[in-house]
């Protein structure tokens, strides 16, 4: 009856030791020296586990004791508990004192070996002790109603297993600060069934509890081994973690280098402007003309640079508000025929009437969109026409815009279309190498079409033409409109006295005080010029007015926002301000407006820009 009871007990272990092992080996895990070593434990309780199965069969069966299967069995079985208790106690010392590469490395058959004197004393160790359990005598005693095995190989087994244990509690007693508690409850279980192992043999030597007993201690190592599967997510969090940092690290350079380049483009673009006001020569007129065509080039790319690094860093927030569809379209208008520059081509515009005058959307990101698309056919279309057709597809609240820009250009090979939305993807480019142009463009515009939920698509003949077709929908706002704003801001300003208008400009940096000022130079106004944050707050405490304060962002000490925050909280302070910075990464004019700024000027400062300010803050003075 015991040995029936201890059969199924061994078989249930068996069971639930194959399963855990299944989960274990099937899941993806980290593969560190501690999931080694159970792998070993568990592949070896799974022997053990079968051997004395194997064993009570043939106690069932009544085979002959003195059988070379039941003799073999008996010997293996030995063995085997012996290398579990070997492995184990390398685990133990492992997890002590964290040196377990060390004793990998003199226990691995790897390189010259033998010249290491503990791996020489250990595998000799190995080597005598299964010899003796493989010679030494065995006896098996059966009964109707249980078996065990004695005799000597079972002695120095034994003996193993009581040296072994002293070996774990001296390594508990020792093991370093950093050691993990938890991980020594297997060792704490093993031994405590041991112990109640041993007690009960002498009450009945038929109750097995060896194999049981290991295959229970795999089971508890599962749950204080480096769990793998949360192992495997640190690491990916870690991971996740770098390359989050190297993104921050990536964008923060670039708004930096955004800064610096812009800084001395600043000073480039805005005495560009002021030459081309004054009375030159023509032949120095065109190069002026060339000076600012590249600075605009120069910024083009930075802003590119700048829009992907901040897209791929998941950065960009979509911005949506109220706007007027058809200033947006006049404004694309506008732009592009001023990039036609000598360009002989034929600007044709098609919009559908039927497109609802205001929508509610992202209308920075649709004008970016829109403007990259024309921009690229400019470039590559040298001559006939470029058409800009818009129309709209109404269904309940939500206008569909379809976009459409077609030219008369170079065209596209049809197997390269594909590339056209890679970054830094130039096509032909032996053919094309004297367009500038880092192939920025067409990704950001996928990748924001990607974000607002759009599709675009490209129809390309060789030599040809193209023609891009986008789709994006709207929200509808229904609500009267006057078409005067779009008007508004267009007021050119002729004839404009500002002699009784006092204007702050707040800027680190003298250069760029000095192009803000000679941009303002012809209308009179009166300026004052302080370089720092401090400065300006003194010069608001003991009473100064003005009518408008240009602000720079990026200063030392006080930054222009907390200066801004400061002004804000002394009491009567009503002034526009208007930031002025080189931090001009795409979606900054939304932050500084939501800031509480009045409005957003990016440097290098455009003189048409500039105009618009002054046109929307002191006009009506």
């Amino acid at each position: 009856m015991i040995m029936l009871i201890c059969m199924v007990t061994i078989a249930c272990s068996f069971i639930y030791t194959i399963i855990i092992a299944l989960i274990y080996f099937f899941k993806k895990r980290v593969n560190n020296i501690e999931t080694k070593f159970y792998s070993i434990l568990m592949a070896i309780s799974l022997l053990n586990l079968y051997l004395e199965l194997m064993l009570c069969v043939n106690v069932l069966l009544k085979v002959n004791i003195d059988s070379l299967l039941n003799i073999f069995f008996n010997r293996i079985f030995l063995i085997s508990l012996f290398s579990w208790v070997t492995v184990f106690t390398i685990y133990i010392i492992k997890i002590s004192f964290g040196n377990c590469e060390k004793i990998m490395e003199k226990i691995t058959f790897e390189g010259n070996l033998l010249k290491k004197p503990v791996l020489i004393i250990f595998i000799i160790y190995i080597i005598i002790m299964v010899f003796l359990m493989s010679i030494l005598p065995i006896e098996q005693y059966i009964c109707d109603t249980y078996s065990y095995s004695f005799g000597p190989a079972v002695n120095v087994l034994i003996g193993i297993c009581v040296v072994s244990s002293i070996v774990w509690l001296l390594c508990f007693i020792f093991k370093t600060d950093k050691t993990d508690k938890k991980k020594y409850y297997p060792l704490w279980f093993y031994l405590g069934v041991f112990i109640i192992g041993i007690i009960l043999r002498e009450i009945n030597p038929g109750i097995l509890f060896n194999s049981l007993n290991m295959a229970l201690a795999v089971f508890l190592m599962y749950f204080t081994i480096e769990n793998p599967d949360m192992k495997l997510i640190l690491e990916l969090n870690k991971a996740k973690e770098e390359a989050d940092r190297a993104n921050h690290a990536k964008t923060d350079f670039l708004s930096n280098m955004s800064h610096e380049i812009r800084t001395p483009l600043n000073a480039i673009v805005g005495f560009s402007q002021v030459l081309l006001s004054k009375d030159l020569p023509n032949e120095a007129k065109e190069e002026v003309n060339d000076i600012v065509s590249a600075s605009e080039s120069l910024i083009e790319i930075v802003n590119g640079v700048l829009d992907i690094s901040k897209i791929e860093a998941n950065k960009l927030e979509l911005v949506s508000t109220e706007y007027s569809i058809n200033k947006i379209l006049k404004e694309l208008v506008s732009l592009t025929k001023a990039r036609l520059g000598i360009k002989q081509l034929e600007f044709k515009t098609n919009f559908d009437s039927n497109i609802p005058p205001i929508l509610f959307g992202d209308s920075t990101r649709l004008k970016q969109i829109i403007l990259n698309l024309l921009t690229n056919s400019v470039k590559y279309t040298h001559e006939g026409y470029i058409e800009f057709k818009v129309s709209a597809v109404i269904k309940n609240d939500i206008c569909r815009l379809i976009i459409s820009v077609e030219d008369s250009g170079i065209g596209i090979q049809e197997d390269k279309i594909e590339k056209l939305f890679t970054k830094f993807e130039r096509l032909d480019q032996e053919k094309n190498i004297a367009i500038e142009w880092t192939g920025l463009g067409l990704t950001i515009t996928k990748k924001l079409l990607d974000l607002m939920g759009g599709k675009i698509s490209v129809q390309s003949i060789y030599e040809k033409g193209s023609r891009f077709t986008v789709a994006i929908d709207q929200k509808i706002i229904n609500k009267d409109f006057d078409e005067s704003e779009l008007t508004e801001e267009d007021d050119e300003l002729t004839d404009f006295d500002g002699t009784n208008i006092r204007i702050l400009m707040v800027d680190d940096n003298r250069l760029n005080l000095k192009v803000a000022s000679k941009l303002l130079t012809n209308y009179n106004f009166n300026i004052v010029e302080v370089t720092s944050g401090k400065e300006c707050l003194d010069l608001i405490d003991k009473g100064g007015s003005f009518d408008l304060i240009l602000l720079d962002d990026m200063m030392p000490e006080i930054t222009g926002v907390e200066t801004f925050n400061l002004l804000k909280q002394k009491e009567g302070f009503n002034t526009p301000v208007v930031a002025l910075t080189a931090n001009a990464i795409s979606g900054m004019r939304e932050e500084y407006i939501n800031l509480g700024f009045d409005d957003y000027l990016s440097k290098p400062i455009s003189k048409d820009e500039l105009e618009k300010i002054i046109n929307k803050f002191l006009n009506k003075k």
